[in-house]
């Protein structure tokens, strides 16, 4: 009958396996190492370590200012108001808003402040032949008229 093979494996030491991969690092990654002292000492003159100190120090005061601030009136204000713009921004068709974007662009995207001359009476009664005008002044119209009913609806503000 065969007889077994004796396996004796000697005991695992995980603290002296981790000492020799601690010793043979610096050679494997040196240039890993380098870079990161090198890093390191960036961070030190530019006292980032300094302001990270104060900052874990003071860490209870700046959470309770931060919260006082974020109590006031504005700043539920301006996170609803953000929130709105946000919604606001989300149902405009992204064509429109391109549109918007050109005749802004093409208006008023100068370097230089524009020079408008106000155009003459009968100038101006002449630019009501274009439908481009008339379109546009159109959708402003309609704009201000949904304006003037939320106003109905909610009342002013003074």
């Amino acid at each position: 009958m065969a007889r077994p093979i004796p396996l004796e494996l000697p005991p695992r030491d995980p603290r002296e396996e981790l000492r020799t991969r601690l010793e043979q690092a610096p050679v494997a990654h040196a240039e890993a190492l380098l870079d990161s002292y090198e890093l390191l000492q960036q961070l030190h003159d530019h006292g980032v370590f300094e302001l990270l100190r104060g900052a874990l120090g003071a860490s209870d005061k700046l959470i309770e200012t931060a919260v006082d601030a974020a109590k006031t009136d504005e700043s539920v204000r301006a996170i609803r108001n953000a929130i709105i713009l946000g919604k606001i921004l989300g149902s405009i068709n992204p064509d429109v808003l391109q549109g918007i974007a050109v005749a802004i662009s093409e208006t008023l995207g100068c370097y230089e402040k524009p020079i408008i001359e106000p155009p003459g009476l009968f100038s101006l009664l002449s630019q009501f032949r274009h439908k481009e005008l008339r379109r546009s002044m159109a959708l402003v119209n309609k704009f201000l008229e949904a304006l003037g009913n939320q106003i109905k609806l909610r009342g002013s503000c003074g």
